[in-house]
């Protein structure tokens, strides 16, 4: 636990290191320009030099209306802004198909490759190893030490998440909150740490006691999980967890778990033509514009943005920088935040907004810590 704390309160970087996978390096916002390439010595190259920039996705899969999505957004806009005159990508249906994957792009002679998700650690380790001659870059896990030829794609989720739980407890008129994981892996336990501290934090400034149903952070292998074999694509377990959250008297749910949550949406919209008033919190993207359909039910999502991050690597690898360096997003550089209200704008009162403003400004000045408020 107090590794967790003390990841939680320092960056994004370190919290990756606390449950297996890849060790987090010490963070460090990767440069994001051709000069601060040159800087460290590294001639760029022709912007009309062939470059090809590959990807491969986790298990959840295109389609997934967020992480994997954003990903391949991320790949696209590389290519329209010149830093990839070629892309490829490739869909992991299973854990095996990882390596396999990373091996393929390699033998297609990509220079760059990204692989979306922190259960892509091991494979993208060794294959980093046994090509050095590739640049790497992984979202949602870094190493520990560095490693020459891959930059760490983190980010700070859980100050956005704050961000999304103090939102939520200022709206909800029930005083309760529903979240579900789809595994208790630290990319995906740090929106819900995030939300737990909002929550606490929103208590502590207005003397409510608005709770958090399917998770706590004390113990995190304990809360509400997707099912195993399908965590990130199992619309009827998001469907049939939500309503068993409404039930409880829950009126917002976050699911954090791909795919899945999009199951959640749905059963909040049947809710909302049942007459109840529930709302959902999306993850990763913007899932009022990712996920159509949902505009009533969407309040607003913790956003990592995510193709920014892996356009940027990109960029970097194809100005010569390989890798040894984290990218870090936060809220004080804009790498994660929390999306528009959208067409539920009206939920949020002005005082709401000038605290959750007051709230972000703290965040991000490193006066308020999600840390402080697990314990």
């Amino acid at each position: 636990m107090s590794t967790r704390l003390l990841a939680l309160g320092a960056s994004a970087a370190i919290v990756f290191a606390a449950c297996g996978g890849g060790a987090s390096a010490a963070p460090t916002t990767a440069p994001t320009s051709a000069a601060s390439a040159a800087a460290s010595g590294t001639p760029a190259p022709s912007a009309a030099a062939a470059f090809k920039a590959c990807l491969v996705t986790d298990t959840g899969g295109l389609g997934d209306k967020g992480f994997n999505d954003n990903a391949l957004k991320g790949l696209q806009d590389a290519k329209k802004a010149g830093y990839a005159t070629e892309i490829k990508n490739l869909e992991s249906k299973k854990d095996a198909d990882y390596t396999s994957n990373i091996d393929a792009l390699v033998a297609d002679n990509c220079q760059s490759i990204t692989t979306v998700g922190f259960n892509m650690g091991d494979a993208t380790k060794a294959g980093a190893a046994a090509n050095k001659d590739v640049a790497f870059s992984i979202v949602d896990n870094a190493y520990d030490p560095p490693i020459a030829n891959v930059t760490g794609i983190v980010f700070a989720t859980e100050q956005a998440g704050m961000l999304a739980g103090y939102l939520a407890a200022g709206v909800s008129a029930t005083g309760k909150i529903g979240t579900y994981g789809g595994l208790p892996i630290p990319p995906v336990t740090a929106f819900m740490d995030g939300l737990w501290a909002g929550i606490k934090y929103y208590n502590q400034e207005n003397g409510k006691n608005v709770t958090l149903l399917g998770y706590d952070p004390s113990k995190p292998k304990g809360g509400v999980l997707a099912t195993a074999g399908n965590p990130w694509g199992d619309t009827d377990f998001g469907n049939q967890q939500a309503n068993a959250f409404f039930q409880e008297g829950v009126d917002i749910v976050v699911p954090v778990a791909g795919g899945t949550g999009i199951g959640s949406f749905t059963a909040a919209k049947q809710a909302q033509a049942a007459g109840k008033k529930v709302y959902a919190i999306g993850v990763d993207t913007d899932q009022y514009i990712t996920a159509p359909g949902f505009e009533s039910v969407i309040l607003t999502s913790i956003q990592k943005i995510i193709d920014k991050a892996v356009a940027d690597t990109i960029h970097l690898a194809q100005q010569g920088t390989k890798g040894g360096t984290n990218y870090v997003g936060t809220l004080a550089n804009g790498g994660v935040g929390i999306a528009p209200f959208h067409n539920l704008a009206n939920l949020v009162p002005a005082a709401l907004q000038t605290g959750l403003d007051a709230l972000k400004g703290k965040i991000s000045a490193g006066t308020v810590k999600v840390a402080d408020y697990l314990k």
